[in-house]
This record gives structure tokens, C-alpha cells and sequence, in this order.
């Protein structure tokens, strides 16, 4: 599965793509203005997962500065290029800028793309700046795509998590998410965990869903994780527990 699913992004995101947003983005560092533009676009690097914003170099009100050169694109070994991997790893040809913000200086936050279509903007790093706000929204992990879905259905296939062989979920109400190019996940009501959760003081989150809280049973640790305060797009799955990692999930008694 999760190959097939590797194959078929790749299959989709194998060129530099951008698009011009409607939004007004405003982003700040420590308080102070780096970016304010009604003329951002959405930036998609081949084989990238997430988008990024392009601003109108005119309108990025911290200073751009020279950083080391270029950044070459990586060797094309397949990678899907996820969250997890950093913004100085680029798959379309640029020079990396340094950003500064009065005093404070972002090494490597910005990237001008060769390309001719982004002639005149720069990317920015989300994660090296701490305010993104879409019109007077505050966004979160990164900008959210808009060909991208989260549907959250109720399903009345049942649904049994194991842990070491043992039953510590069991449900014929569960709600299953699909979320685009991730596997669908099933999401199980509190009362239907049979096992003491835990909380831990782990989190993560997510554009989409917003800020998960994790959960541990037993000795398994961050096991399952829940959205206690969730965005629009999952509202229906609030405070339901999704089990991952050591977890078993067994759906009409066959393993997913």
C-alpha cells in the first residue's frame, strides 16, 4: 500500500507547479513584519508533499541577503518529499537567501527559484517563522493546499484494535477519515477504548485537523492520538481516539 501510494504521488507531482492565491498572507517573526502581500502564490517543488508561499520579493519588508549560493536539486532517488524534510532541500533549481528581520537573522529562510514564472518572488521557509496568518487567520505546519480533502465519515463496520494480542478498542460506530494521498484512518469513540489512555506530552499538528494530543496504553507509548479541539475540516472526529505504530487495527476481523 504504502508503495503504491509513493508511486501514485510521484506520478502526480513530477514538475515544478504554483498558483496564485486570493488570500491576503501576512507573515511576522517574533512580532516583527517579514511579508504582507495580496499577491501570494502556492509553490509546489517536484515530488513535494505540501505546498509553500511565494511572495513578491517587493513585498517581503525584512531584508533578502546573499546566503552560501545555490541549492541543487537533490539526486532524484525517489524520495517523497514530506514535511518532515527540511526546507533547504530543494527539487527545482535556486539560490538560498538569508532573511533578516531587524537584528534577527533566518540563515537559509528564503529561496529564489530560477524558474521564469517565479522570476521576481521568493519562498519562504514556514517553519522558520513563527506568524503565518491567512487574511486574519492564524495558519498552522504549513500552508494548506487546496486541491487537498479531509472527509471524515461515520462507518458501522467493526472495528477491534489489538495491543500485544490483547482487545483495548472495539467499535461499530467508529468515524473513518480519508485525506488526500494518506491511507483512510479509523477514528474510535472514548467510550468504546477499553484500555486506560493515557496522556502524554506529545503533539503534533496538522493543517487541516489542527493540534494532536497523544495517548499511551500500557508501555506503548504515543500509541493513539486525538484532535480535542479540532479545525472545521474535523469536527466530526473530536475527542475520538486513532491507534497507530504497535497498535493492531482489525476492521470486519481483517488486519488494515
Amino acid at each position: 500500500m504504502a508503495t503504491r501510494m509513493r508511486d501514485a504521488m510521484q506520478q502526480r507531482m513530477p514538475e515544478l507547479r504554483f498558483e496564485p492565491t486570493d488570500k491576503t498572507v501576512r507573515v511576522e517573526h517574533h512580532g516583527r513584519p517579514v511579508a504582507l502581500t495580496p499577491a501570494a502564490v502556492l509553490v509546489w517543488e517536484p515530488r513535494r508533499v505540501v505546498p509553500s508561499y511565494a511572495f513578491p520579493v517587493e513585498q517581503v519588508t525584512a531584508a533578502l541577503v546573499p546566503s552560501d549560493g545555490s541549492a541543487p536539486p537533490p539526486a532524484d532517488d525517489g524520495r517523497v518529499l514530506h514535511p518532515g524534510i527540511p526546507f533547504s532541500v530543494h527539487s527545482t533549481p535556486g539560490r538560498m537567501v538569508d532573511v533578516a528581520v531587524g537584528d534577527l537573522v533566518v540563515e537559509r529562510g528564503g529561496f529564489l527559484p530560477d524558474d521564469p514564472g517565479l522570476d521576481g518572488f521568493v519562498v519562504l521557509d514556514f517553519d522558520a517563522f513563527d506568524g503565518w496568518y491567512e487574511e486574519a487567520e492564524q495558519i498552522f505546519s504549513h500552508p494548506r493546499d487546496p486541491f487537498h480533502r479531509v472527509d471524515a465519515r461515520p462507518t458501522d463496520k467493526h472495528v477491534r484494535v489489538e495491543l500485544d494480542g490483547r482487545t483495548v478498542a472495539e467499535s461499530s460506530r467508529a468515524m473513518l477519515v480519508f485525506e488526500t494521498g494518506l491511507a483512510p484512518r479509523y477514528y474510535l469513540p472514548p467510550e468504546d477504548v477499553t484500555a486506560p489512555c493515557t496522556p502524554t506530552d506529545t503533539h503534533t499538528g496538522c493543517a487541516y485537523k489542527g493540534r494532536a494530543s497523544y495517548w499511551s496504553v500500557g508501555d506503548h507509548a504515543d500509541v493513539a492520538w486525538s484532535y480535542e479541539d479540532p479545525l472545521p475540516d474535523a469536527v466530526r472526529i473530536r475527542g475520538m481516539l486513532s491507534f497507530w505504530g504497535d497498535a493492531q487495527v482489525l476492521v470486519d476481523d481483517a488486519a488494515r
